[in-house]
């Protein structure tokens, strides 16, 4: 939690004033940030200085792992978070390649579970890593990669977390996850969660011990219109007790995961939060 609050204070006092043209608004940007989260020993990093909804990143973790491509697939699993990208970015409305409504194209899990060859094959990422890792292998080479340029007109969106590299120390654990772009105040209090929760359950799938999770950001940033609530309402809180995250032990295989796993299999004990903020969000 300090982690978060130290970024979002760096952002506020440090940052620099950048056009964002994809959006056509400002943010107060700073370079390179590096959180790091102790899976181990369930340390949480859910943010308290308001009211975090952890349920819909971990549901959107699991669209990605299931390599979905419609937003509606991600309502059925509990997040609209791809509702406004799928239905409501111009630009891909305009695509020749969008499907129709709620279609997001291949972005995310579809390149994680489904890159495709030159020769007209595909490669499924996801299943190579947990093979390796089942059977005690680190090739150095344990990467799922999000980012194709190749295929960005085929998708609704770049991106954002495009990289998740496993490593194996003995049995234990640990992911190096890298995201190119963050929306502070929106995005981050998601992708904080998907990191741990990703080591997490990899480590339980594959039968080994978690240990740290890394996250680097390339560009974070507050949007001009999130600024207000963030500089005057979330950093005026102090933070309140940490929670702890629970994964169901019956979950023992990706398997679980592409087929019967739901939200009921994540538990948070001990949640305390200040009151939601409602930030803008920009397509």
């Amino acid at each position: 939690m300090k982690q978060y609050l130290d970024l979002c204070q760096r952002i506020v006092d440090n940052g620099t004033w950048i056009e964002n043209e994809r959006t056509g608004k400002r943010c107060l940007t700073v370079i390179n940030a590096d959180l790091h989260y102790d899976v181990a020993n369930n340390q949480f990093p859910l943010v308290t200085t308001r009211k975090s909804f952890w349920k819909s990143a971990v549901a959107e973790l699991l669209g990605y792992i299931r390599g979905y491509d419609n937003a509606e697939d991600f309502r059925k699993l509990g997040t609209k978070t791809w509702d406004a990208n799928a239905n409501l970015n111009q630009v891909w409305l305009n695509s020749e390649y969008r499907k129709g409504e709620d279609d997001m194209g291949r972005v995310y899990g579809v390149q994680g579970r489904s890159w495709a060859k030159p020769d007209g094959g595909h490669i499924d990422q996801l299943r190579k890593i947990v093979d390796d890792l089942t059977r005690g292998v680190d090739d150095r080479g344990e990467i799922l990669n999000f980012y194709n340029p190749g295929e960005f007109h085929m998708g609704c969106l770049r991106p954002c977390m495009y990289s998740h590299h496993f490593s194996l120390l003995g049995d234990t654990l640990y992911l190096n996850s890298t995201q190119r772009s963050c929306d502070v105040p929106l995005g981050l209090n998601f992708n904080m969660v998907q990191v741990y929760v990703f080591l997490a359950l990899m480590a339980q799938i594959t039968g080994k011990k978690a240990g740290m999770a890394y996250h680097k950001i390339v560009n974070a940033h507050i949007y001009e219109d999130q600024l207000a609530p963030m500089r005057d309402i979330q950093l005026t809180r102090e933070p309140l007790k940490a929670a702890t995250f629970h994964i169901n032990p019956k979950i023992t295989s990706l398997e679980d995961l592409e087929t019967w796993v739901t939200l009921d299999d994540f538990w948070v004990e001990g949640y305390e939060c200040h009151d939601a903020i409602k930030y803008p969000f920009s397509v």
